[in-house]
């Protein structure tokens, strides 16, 4: 019986003499620098893909669900899911329990303070205000809340004669100033309630309205017309308009307006004087951010 006899190198079957080439000709490394523009790059487009889907949730006040996001984003549901999930975990989107809308989140809504606060907000005002005063010939103003009051945190003077000398950071009273009325118009039944229980309307002129009922009707009217007016309720001497200034969340950040004199303030100027301040405040609104605003400035 004859001796198996060794299989030559050359007789090996074809398959493993490729793996051994492939062991000894390794593929060539990919450049560190490569690796890094790729990160850099998905990390942007993860980065755009997050902010796109916050600025749709928050043009949503009444907030959004999955597949409604997905489509307006332009992203498969999982992908925008999961960006979705990621943002509410860190707390710049809410999902609400029964409904599953995403909303807004309470850090965005500092972070917006933070970029637009008082400062800022007098910044980006006055030029606007400059404006109005020279169209108007009376003096501006622009509000936001303190509280159960107003403080103006921008005035301008009109070119006419009699201007007011209210200085910035004057404290108003809501009740019974146009600047006050449009932020209590702006608050939810119960917080106009619960304002209406706990404050004192003292009269500030004879025409100050002191009467929970008579100031209610007032602010529904506000709010169904979108303009108030103070027909010598804080300064006997003076009346005023307000609109309201929105943000980008849609809601009223403050109130913009104009007084004057009631020799100069008659019901004829007012109603002249009533479009140029809805002008402004839209300007303002769209500089705040409000989308609205820009369609209908």
């Amino acid at each position: 019986m004859r001796a198996p006899t060794k299989q030559k190198t050359s007789e090996k079957p074809a398959r493993l003499r490729k793996a051994a080439i492939a062991r000894l000709v390794q593929p060539a490394q990919r450049d560190i620098d490569d690796d890094a523009e790729d990160r850099q790059r998905a990390g942007v487009q993860s980065l755009g893909r997050a902010f796109g889907i916050l600025e749709e949730v928050a043009r949503h006040r009444e907030g959004i669900g999955l597949a409604d996001l997905s489509k307006l984003v332009g992203l498969h549901n999982s992908t925008a899911f999961h960006l979705a999930k990621s943002l509410v975990s860190l707390g710049y989107l809410r999902q609400e329990r029964d409904s599953k809308r995403y909303r807004i989140g309470r850090p965005l809504f500092a972070l917006a303070a933070s970029a637009l606060d008082e400062i800022e907000m007098v910044n980006v005002a006055t030029p606007i205000l400059e404006d109005l005063s020279r169209q108007t010939g009376e003096s501006g103003h622009f509000a936001v809340r303190m509280g159960d009051a107003v403080v103006v945190i921008a005035r301008t003077s009109g070119p006419g004669a009699f201007q007011l000398t209210d200085r910035v950071g004057m404290v108003r009273p809501a009740h019974c100033t146009a600047l006050g009325k449009i932020i209590l118009a702006s608050l939810r039944p119960d917080q106009l309630e619960r304002f209406l229980a706990r404050v004192e309307m003292k009269p500030s002129t004879a025409k100050s309205i002191t009467d929970v009922r008579v100031l209610s009707r007032e602010i529904a009217e506000i709010k169904r017309t979108g303009i108030a007016f103070d027909d010598g309720e804080f300064n006997p001497e003076v009346r005023c308009i307000a609109v309201p200034v929105m943000d980008f969340t849609g809601q009223i950040s403050g109130a913009l307006g104009i007084s004057g004199p009631i020799w100069r303030m008659s019901n004829q100027a007012i109603q002249g004087h009533a479009r140029i301040v809805r002008v402004a405040a839209n300007r303002l609104s769209v500089e705040f951010g409000a989308r609205d605003a820009a369609k209908s400035s």
